[in-house]
């Protein structure tokens, strides 16, 4: 009980201070790393995002890493996704019990955007050059249960972002927690997304050469500018999940979690999940806002767990809609040992 006391007030406190903040038309567009906000793995994607209480496993290492304290041996998966915008995410997780102290995990996604022609003012549709573009989340990852009922996880994250020959580093935590208490089939959960400080760009393309005085035959010298720097895209979750009944091997699961942005307007995200026998799954979700130009809003999916000897082999897809670009789909594939 003390620490689901001590747990509780701290998302109490957490929430109120990150509410106090949020949903601020002002700064809408205002943050960076964006890749951050990516949503990776076809299960949660399928359920609308609304998996704060419901995720498990090596796919709430995204969602919520507190669900990857269930994980109970050796966990891998995979995904790659053609994102809207034809950008590719490439992702990859693994995650190990380590006894009783906990699961550790380890992640990685890529985005890779192609190549981009150089243009300029003397050259505006470009002069035969390009540059590419590459950003990357690079994450470690613990969690544990502290009670048959509560369990927390943290990841911390590495960010890289490569435009040409400008670069950005940063660093970001997510901290989570779920909470069963034990009655009327009803789940809880929290996470805070993407704490951390200001990112900003340097590299070549911030210096250039100068004259000084009015001596044209001077030689130049070499001035660096500074970039803007740019905060990243935090936000808090609270949901909640419901079973709905359970009639032999049949199994329904509803859920709902509330998003709180600090550089958007908040979102209600909803989900339902039948499973049949525990081997194969309908998933369905709808994310939505009252910011102007939202992007998304329906989701579904499908997926199916295989008993490969000791091995549990897991397969999901899942189909996302757009606004203003091609709708996504994608696999994910996930072994237990």
């Amino acid at each position: 009980m003390r620490y689901i006391n001590i747990v509780m007030a701290a998302v109490l406190v957490l929430g109120a201070a990150d509410i106090a903040r949020a949903g601020n038309d002002l700064k809408i567009g205002s943050s960076g790393a964006q890749e951050l906000r990516i949503p990776v793995g076809s299960r949660g994607t399928a359920l609308g995002g609304s998996t704060v209480a419901l995720a498990y496993g090596l796919d709430a290492l995204y969602w919520n890493p507190a669900g990857a304290a269930v994980i109970t041996g050796t966990d891998f998966l995979v995904s790659r996704r053609k994102y809207i915008a034809n950008i590719d995410v490439n992702y990859f997780a693994a995650a190990r019990r380590i006894g009783d102290a906990g699961v550790l995990g380890f992640t990685a996604k890529i985005l890779s955007m192609g190549d981009e022609l150089i243009t300029s003012v003397d050259a505006p549709d470009g002069d035969g050059r390009t540059f590419s573009s590459s950003f990357s989340v690079i994450g470690l990852s613990y969690a544990r249960t502290l009670t048959d009922r509560v369990g927390v996880g943290i990841n911390g994250n590495v960010i890289y972002e490569k435009i040409a020959d400008q670069t950005a580093t940063g660093v970001a935590v997510d901290i989570g927690f779920r909470y069963d208490p034990g009655w009327n089939n009803l789940s809880f959960g929290g996470v805070f997304k993407n704490l951390g400080p200001r990112m900003r760009y340097d590299g070549p393309g911030f210096e250039y050469l100068t004259h000084t005085g009015g001596d044209p035959n001077s030689l130049p010298h070499t001035t660096r500018t500074r970039s803007a720097s740019f905060e990243l895209p935090s936000y808090m979750q609270l949901g909640a999940a419901y079973k709905l009944s359970q009639r032999g091997k049949s199994a329904a699961t509803v859920s709902y979690t509330f998003q709180s942005n600090y550089f958007a307007q908040d979102e209600h995200r909803f989900g339902a999940e039948y499973g049949f026998d525990n081997k194969f799954f309908l998933r369905g979700g709808y994310s939505g806002s009252s910011q102007d130009d939202y992007l998304f809003g329906l989701s579904l999916g499908a997926g199916m767990a295989i008993k490969l000897g000791d091995a549990t082999m897991h397969l999901d897809y899942a189909w996302s809609q757009s606004q203003f670009f091609d709708d996504s789909q994608y696999f994910t594939l996930q072994m237990g040992f």
